[in-house]
């Protein structure tokens, strides 16, 4: 079979990224045989490798759609670091991708990039939206609750190097969430790191010079000077 021939069955298995198993099955072949086409198919730039056993069937891939894979089968969508990045709640582009998942907390070393995986409990797995296709992540009130909960063992308190909450960020979930939290020392230690990035978010915009509209006339700024 022919590598385009080839690409063009992996395609039609509907799904951004695929295993090399599931591509053996598609193309009707041993693993080792369709492991051989993958690589000829990757040097002809249509996939990329993400690690051993598993492909993107587009080399430009974003990461986030790659996430949910790496906890298969347990679900998983991008927060914390990665997600406050996306909403610009911190200026900082993180190194590595952040994500928040019912698997094991590990990093995940892959050819997109490191991953960080952190465990948490199934009663706090809300707060994101996405599809298959463009990935999941997590709202910023969700990706500023779980830098919290993830950090609880330490005391809950995170140190951001800055926290510029986006217009419309809804607080009161976070008071939402904390409430689903079961163990009630866990819930106490989120609840106080909540306030505490919550407070910082506060003096750091209350410092912030008012912003002057551009559509002032140039007259009214000099008579302020």
């Amino acid at each position: 079979m022919r590598t385009t021939e080839a690409y063009g069955e992996l395609l039609a298995v509907g799904r951004p990224v695929i295993e090399t198993r599931e591509a053996a099955a598609r193309l009707r072949t041993s693993p080792n045989a369709a492991s051989k086409m993958l690589r000829a198919t990757e040097r002809a730039g249509l996939v990329r490798q993400i690690q051993k056993g598993l492909w993107a069937l587009d080399r430009h891939t974003p990461p986030i759609v790659i996430a949910p894979y790496l906890t298969a089968p347990y679900p998983a969508y991008v927060s914390l670091w990665s997600a406050l990045a996306r909403h610009g709640v911190i200026e900082q582009i993180p190194a590595r991708i952040d994500v928040a998942s019912l698997d094991r907390t590990r990093l995940v070393n892959t050819h997109f990039g490191m991953f960080a995986i952190h465990h948490i409990a199934s009663e706090v797995f809300t707060g994101f939206e996405g599809s298959p296709e463009a990935g999941y992540v997590a709202s910023a009130e969700k990706a500023l609750f779980d830098m919290v909960y993830v950090g609880a063992p330490r005391g809950g308190v995170v140190r951001f190097p800055e926290l510029t909450l986006p217009e419309g960020f809804d607080r009161g979930l976070l008071e939402q969430w904390t409430e689903l939290i079961t163990r009630s020392r866990l819930r106490t230690i989120v609840r106080r790191g909540l306030q505490a990035a919550l407070d910082q978010a506060d003096r750091l915009a209350a410092d912030k010079p008012p912003v002057r509209s551009s559509d002032e006339p140039d007259q009214q700024r000099r008579e302020r000077r």
